[in-house]
C-alpha cells in the first residue's frame, strides 16, 4: 500500500543499535498505579487490591480522590495479625468481597490485585478468585492479577490487568468475517475518534480492548486481527496471539506519521483503497499539522534526555525527534520488545542512546554531565533535578493524559513545551 504522507525514512535507525543493560535501584511506581485509569476505562469493574495500608495511601493519593467520592477500588488491609498467621487471610477475603458486593451491586467484574504484601505472605489470589467467582457466577466474575512492585513497574499494571482477562473472551463463530481488535486502554474521547475513523474507512467490525462494560467483551479467533494502541502490552499481546488472533505490526498512534502508519496497518490488512485512506485521514491529518506547528517553535532543537518509567519512551522519542525537530540525548525504557517496537527503532535517529531498565544513580549522573534542556522522569525524581536547575516532565502525566491520535497531537507536544515556556518565565 502507498504512503499518503511522506516518512523520512532514516539510514539505518536503531533497529540494531547497541542497547545499555541497566540492572541497578530503580525509581519507578508499582503496577498498582494502572487501577486509576483501567477504573475509570470499564465503568462495570471493581480492583480491590489486596495489600497493606501503603498500597491503599499510594492508590488514593494517585487517584486525587475527594473524601466523599465512592471510587471503584479499595484495599483489603493485610494487617499484623495476617502477616503473623494469626488469622486466616482467606476467610477475611471472602468476608470483605461479600461485604463489597453486598454493598455495590452494580458490580459486574471483580479484580483482586495482588501486591508485595499479599505476596509476602504466599497469599493464592488466582485461587481465591476462582473460588469466589464460582459463589458469585453469573452475577459477577471474579480475577486476579499482580500489580506488585516486586514483579510490575507503573504501566505494566495494565498489562497484566488485560492478559487476565484474556482467557475470558468469547471465541469468535469459526464463520465470522475478519475483524479489528484495538488494544490498550484509552480515553473515551480517543477511542470515539478512531471508532469514527475505522468506520469510515470502512473496517469493521471494530472492538476495544478492555471494552467499557463487562458485558461487551470482544469475541477473539484466527479472524481476529488486533492492533495494540499501547507500548506496555508484551504479556496481552502474547495471550491475544496464543488463541489465534494476529497482531497488526506499526507503529504507535502518538502523533501525525504515528497515527497515519498505526491507520495505515489496518486499511492494509482490510483492503483499503489508498485514495480512499487519502480522503478519509486527510482533514484530521492537517489539523494535527496545524496544532504541531504552533509548538514546534518552541521545541525544535532542544535536547531532550528520558529516564526509563512508563514504556512509551521510544515512541514518544521518535515523535517529538522527527515531527518537532528536538534532539535525543538517551532514551531509557523499564523494558525494550523490540518485536512490538520494530517500526519505532527503524524510525529513531542513528546514533540514538538507548537503554533498558535502570541504576537510577548512574542514569541521573549521565544526566548530569547531559544538562538537557527537559527531563522526562518520575515524580520522585522530578523535584531534585529542579533544585539542581534541570526542566522536567512528569511521565506518569503522559500517561494519565490523552495523547494518541491525530486531534491529540498538539496536545501531546504543549506537554513537552509547557514546562519550557514555564522556566522561561520564572527566568524572566
Amino acid at each position: 500500500m502507498n504512503a499518503v504522507i511522506p516518512i523520512r525514512q532514516e539510514a539505518a535507525g536503531c533497529q540494531d543499535a547497541p542497547v545499555l543493560k541497566e540492572r541497578g535501584q530503580r525509581e519507578v511506581f508499582c503496577g498498582l498505579t494502572g487501577i486509576i485509569w483501567l477504573h475509570r476505562k470499564i465503568q462495570d469493574a471493581f480492583f480491590l487490591v489486596v495489600g497493606s495500608r501503603t498500597c491503599a495511601h499510594l492508590v488514593q493519593s494517585a487517584a486525587g480522590v475527594m473524601i466523599f467520592a465512592e471510587p471503584r477500588f479499595a484495599t483489603a488491609i493485610i494487617d499484623e495479625r495476617d502477616l503473623a498467621g494469626l488469622a486466616d487471610a482467606n476467610e477475611e477475603l471472602d468476608r470483605v468481597v461479600r461485604q463489597l458486593l453486598e454493598r455495590r451491586p452494580e458490580i459486574k467484574l471483580l479484580f483482586l490485585v495482588g501486591s508485595c504484601p499479599s505476596e509476602v505472605i504466599k497469599l493464592d489470589l488466582s485461587r481465591a478468585a476462582s473460588r469466589l467467582s464460582t459463589q458469585f457466577s453469573p452475577q459477577v466474575r471474579v480475577l486476579n492479577y499482580s500489580g506488585s512492585g516486586i514483579e510490575t513497574t507503573f504501566t505494566q499494571g495494565e498489562d497484566a490487568c488485560l492478559a487476565s482477562l484474556v482467557p475470558s473472551l468469547p471465541e469468535a463463530a469459526p464463520e465470522a468475517p475478519p475483524s479489528l481488535m484495538v488494544v490498550g486502554a484509552l480515553a473515551d474521547v480517543v477511542e470515539d475518534q478512531f471508532s469514527r475513523l475505522l468506520s469510515q474507512l470502512g473496517i469493521g467490525p471494530v472492538h476495544f480492548f478492555p471494552p467499557r462494560h463487562a458485558n461487551e467483551l470482544p469475541p477473539l479467533g484466527p479472524n481476529t486481527r488486533f492492533l495494540l494502541a499501547q507500548p506496555f502490552l508484551a504479556d496481552t499481546g502474547r495471550a491475544l496471539e496464543a488463541r489465534g488472533a494476529q497482531r497488526l505490526s506499526a507503529p504507535f498512534p502518538l502523533g501525525i506519521e504515528g497515527t497515519t502508519a498505526w491507520l495505515q496497518a489496518a486499511a492494509h490488512a482490510f483492503g483499503v483503497d489508498p485514495a480512499h485512506f487519502e480522503s478519509v485521514t486527510a482533514p484530521a491529518r492537517q489539523r494535527g499539522q496545524a496544532a504541531l506547528s504552533r509548538q514546534r517553535a518552541a521545541l525544535e532543537g532542544k535536547r531532550i534526555f528520558f529516564f526509563p518509567d512508563s514504556q512509551l519512551e521510544i515512541p514518544l522519542a521518535r515523535f517529538l525527534s522527527r515531527e518537532l525537530g528536538m534532539q535525543l540525548l538517551e532514551v531509557g525504557t523499564p523494558y525494550l520488545h523490540r518485536q512490538h517496537l520494530a517500526e519505532e527503532l527503524a524510525w529513531l535517529p542513528a546514533g540514538t542512546t538507548l537503554s533498558e531498565g535502570q541504576d537510577v544513580e548512574n542514569q541521573i549522573e549521565r544526566c548530569r554531565a547531559a544538562q538537557p534542556d527537559i527531563v522526562v522522569c518520575g515524580l520522585g525524581l522530578a523535584n531534585p533535578l529542579e533544585a539542581e536547575g534541570l526542566t522536567t516532565k512528569w511521565a506518569i502525566e503522559l500517561v494519565f493524559t490523552p495523547i494518541h491520535g491525530y486531534e491529540q497531537a498538539g496536545d501531546l507536544a504543549e506537554l513537552f513545551s509547557r514546562p519550557l515556556l514555564r522556566r522561561l518565565r520564572l527566568a524572566a
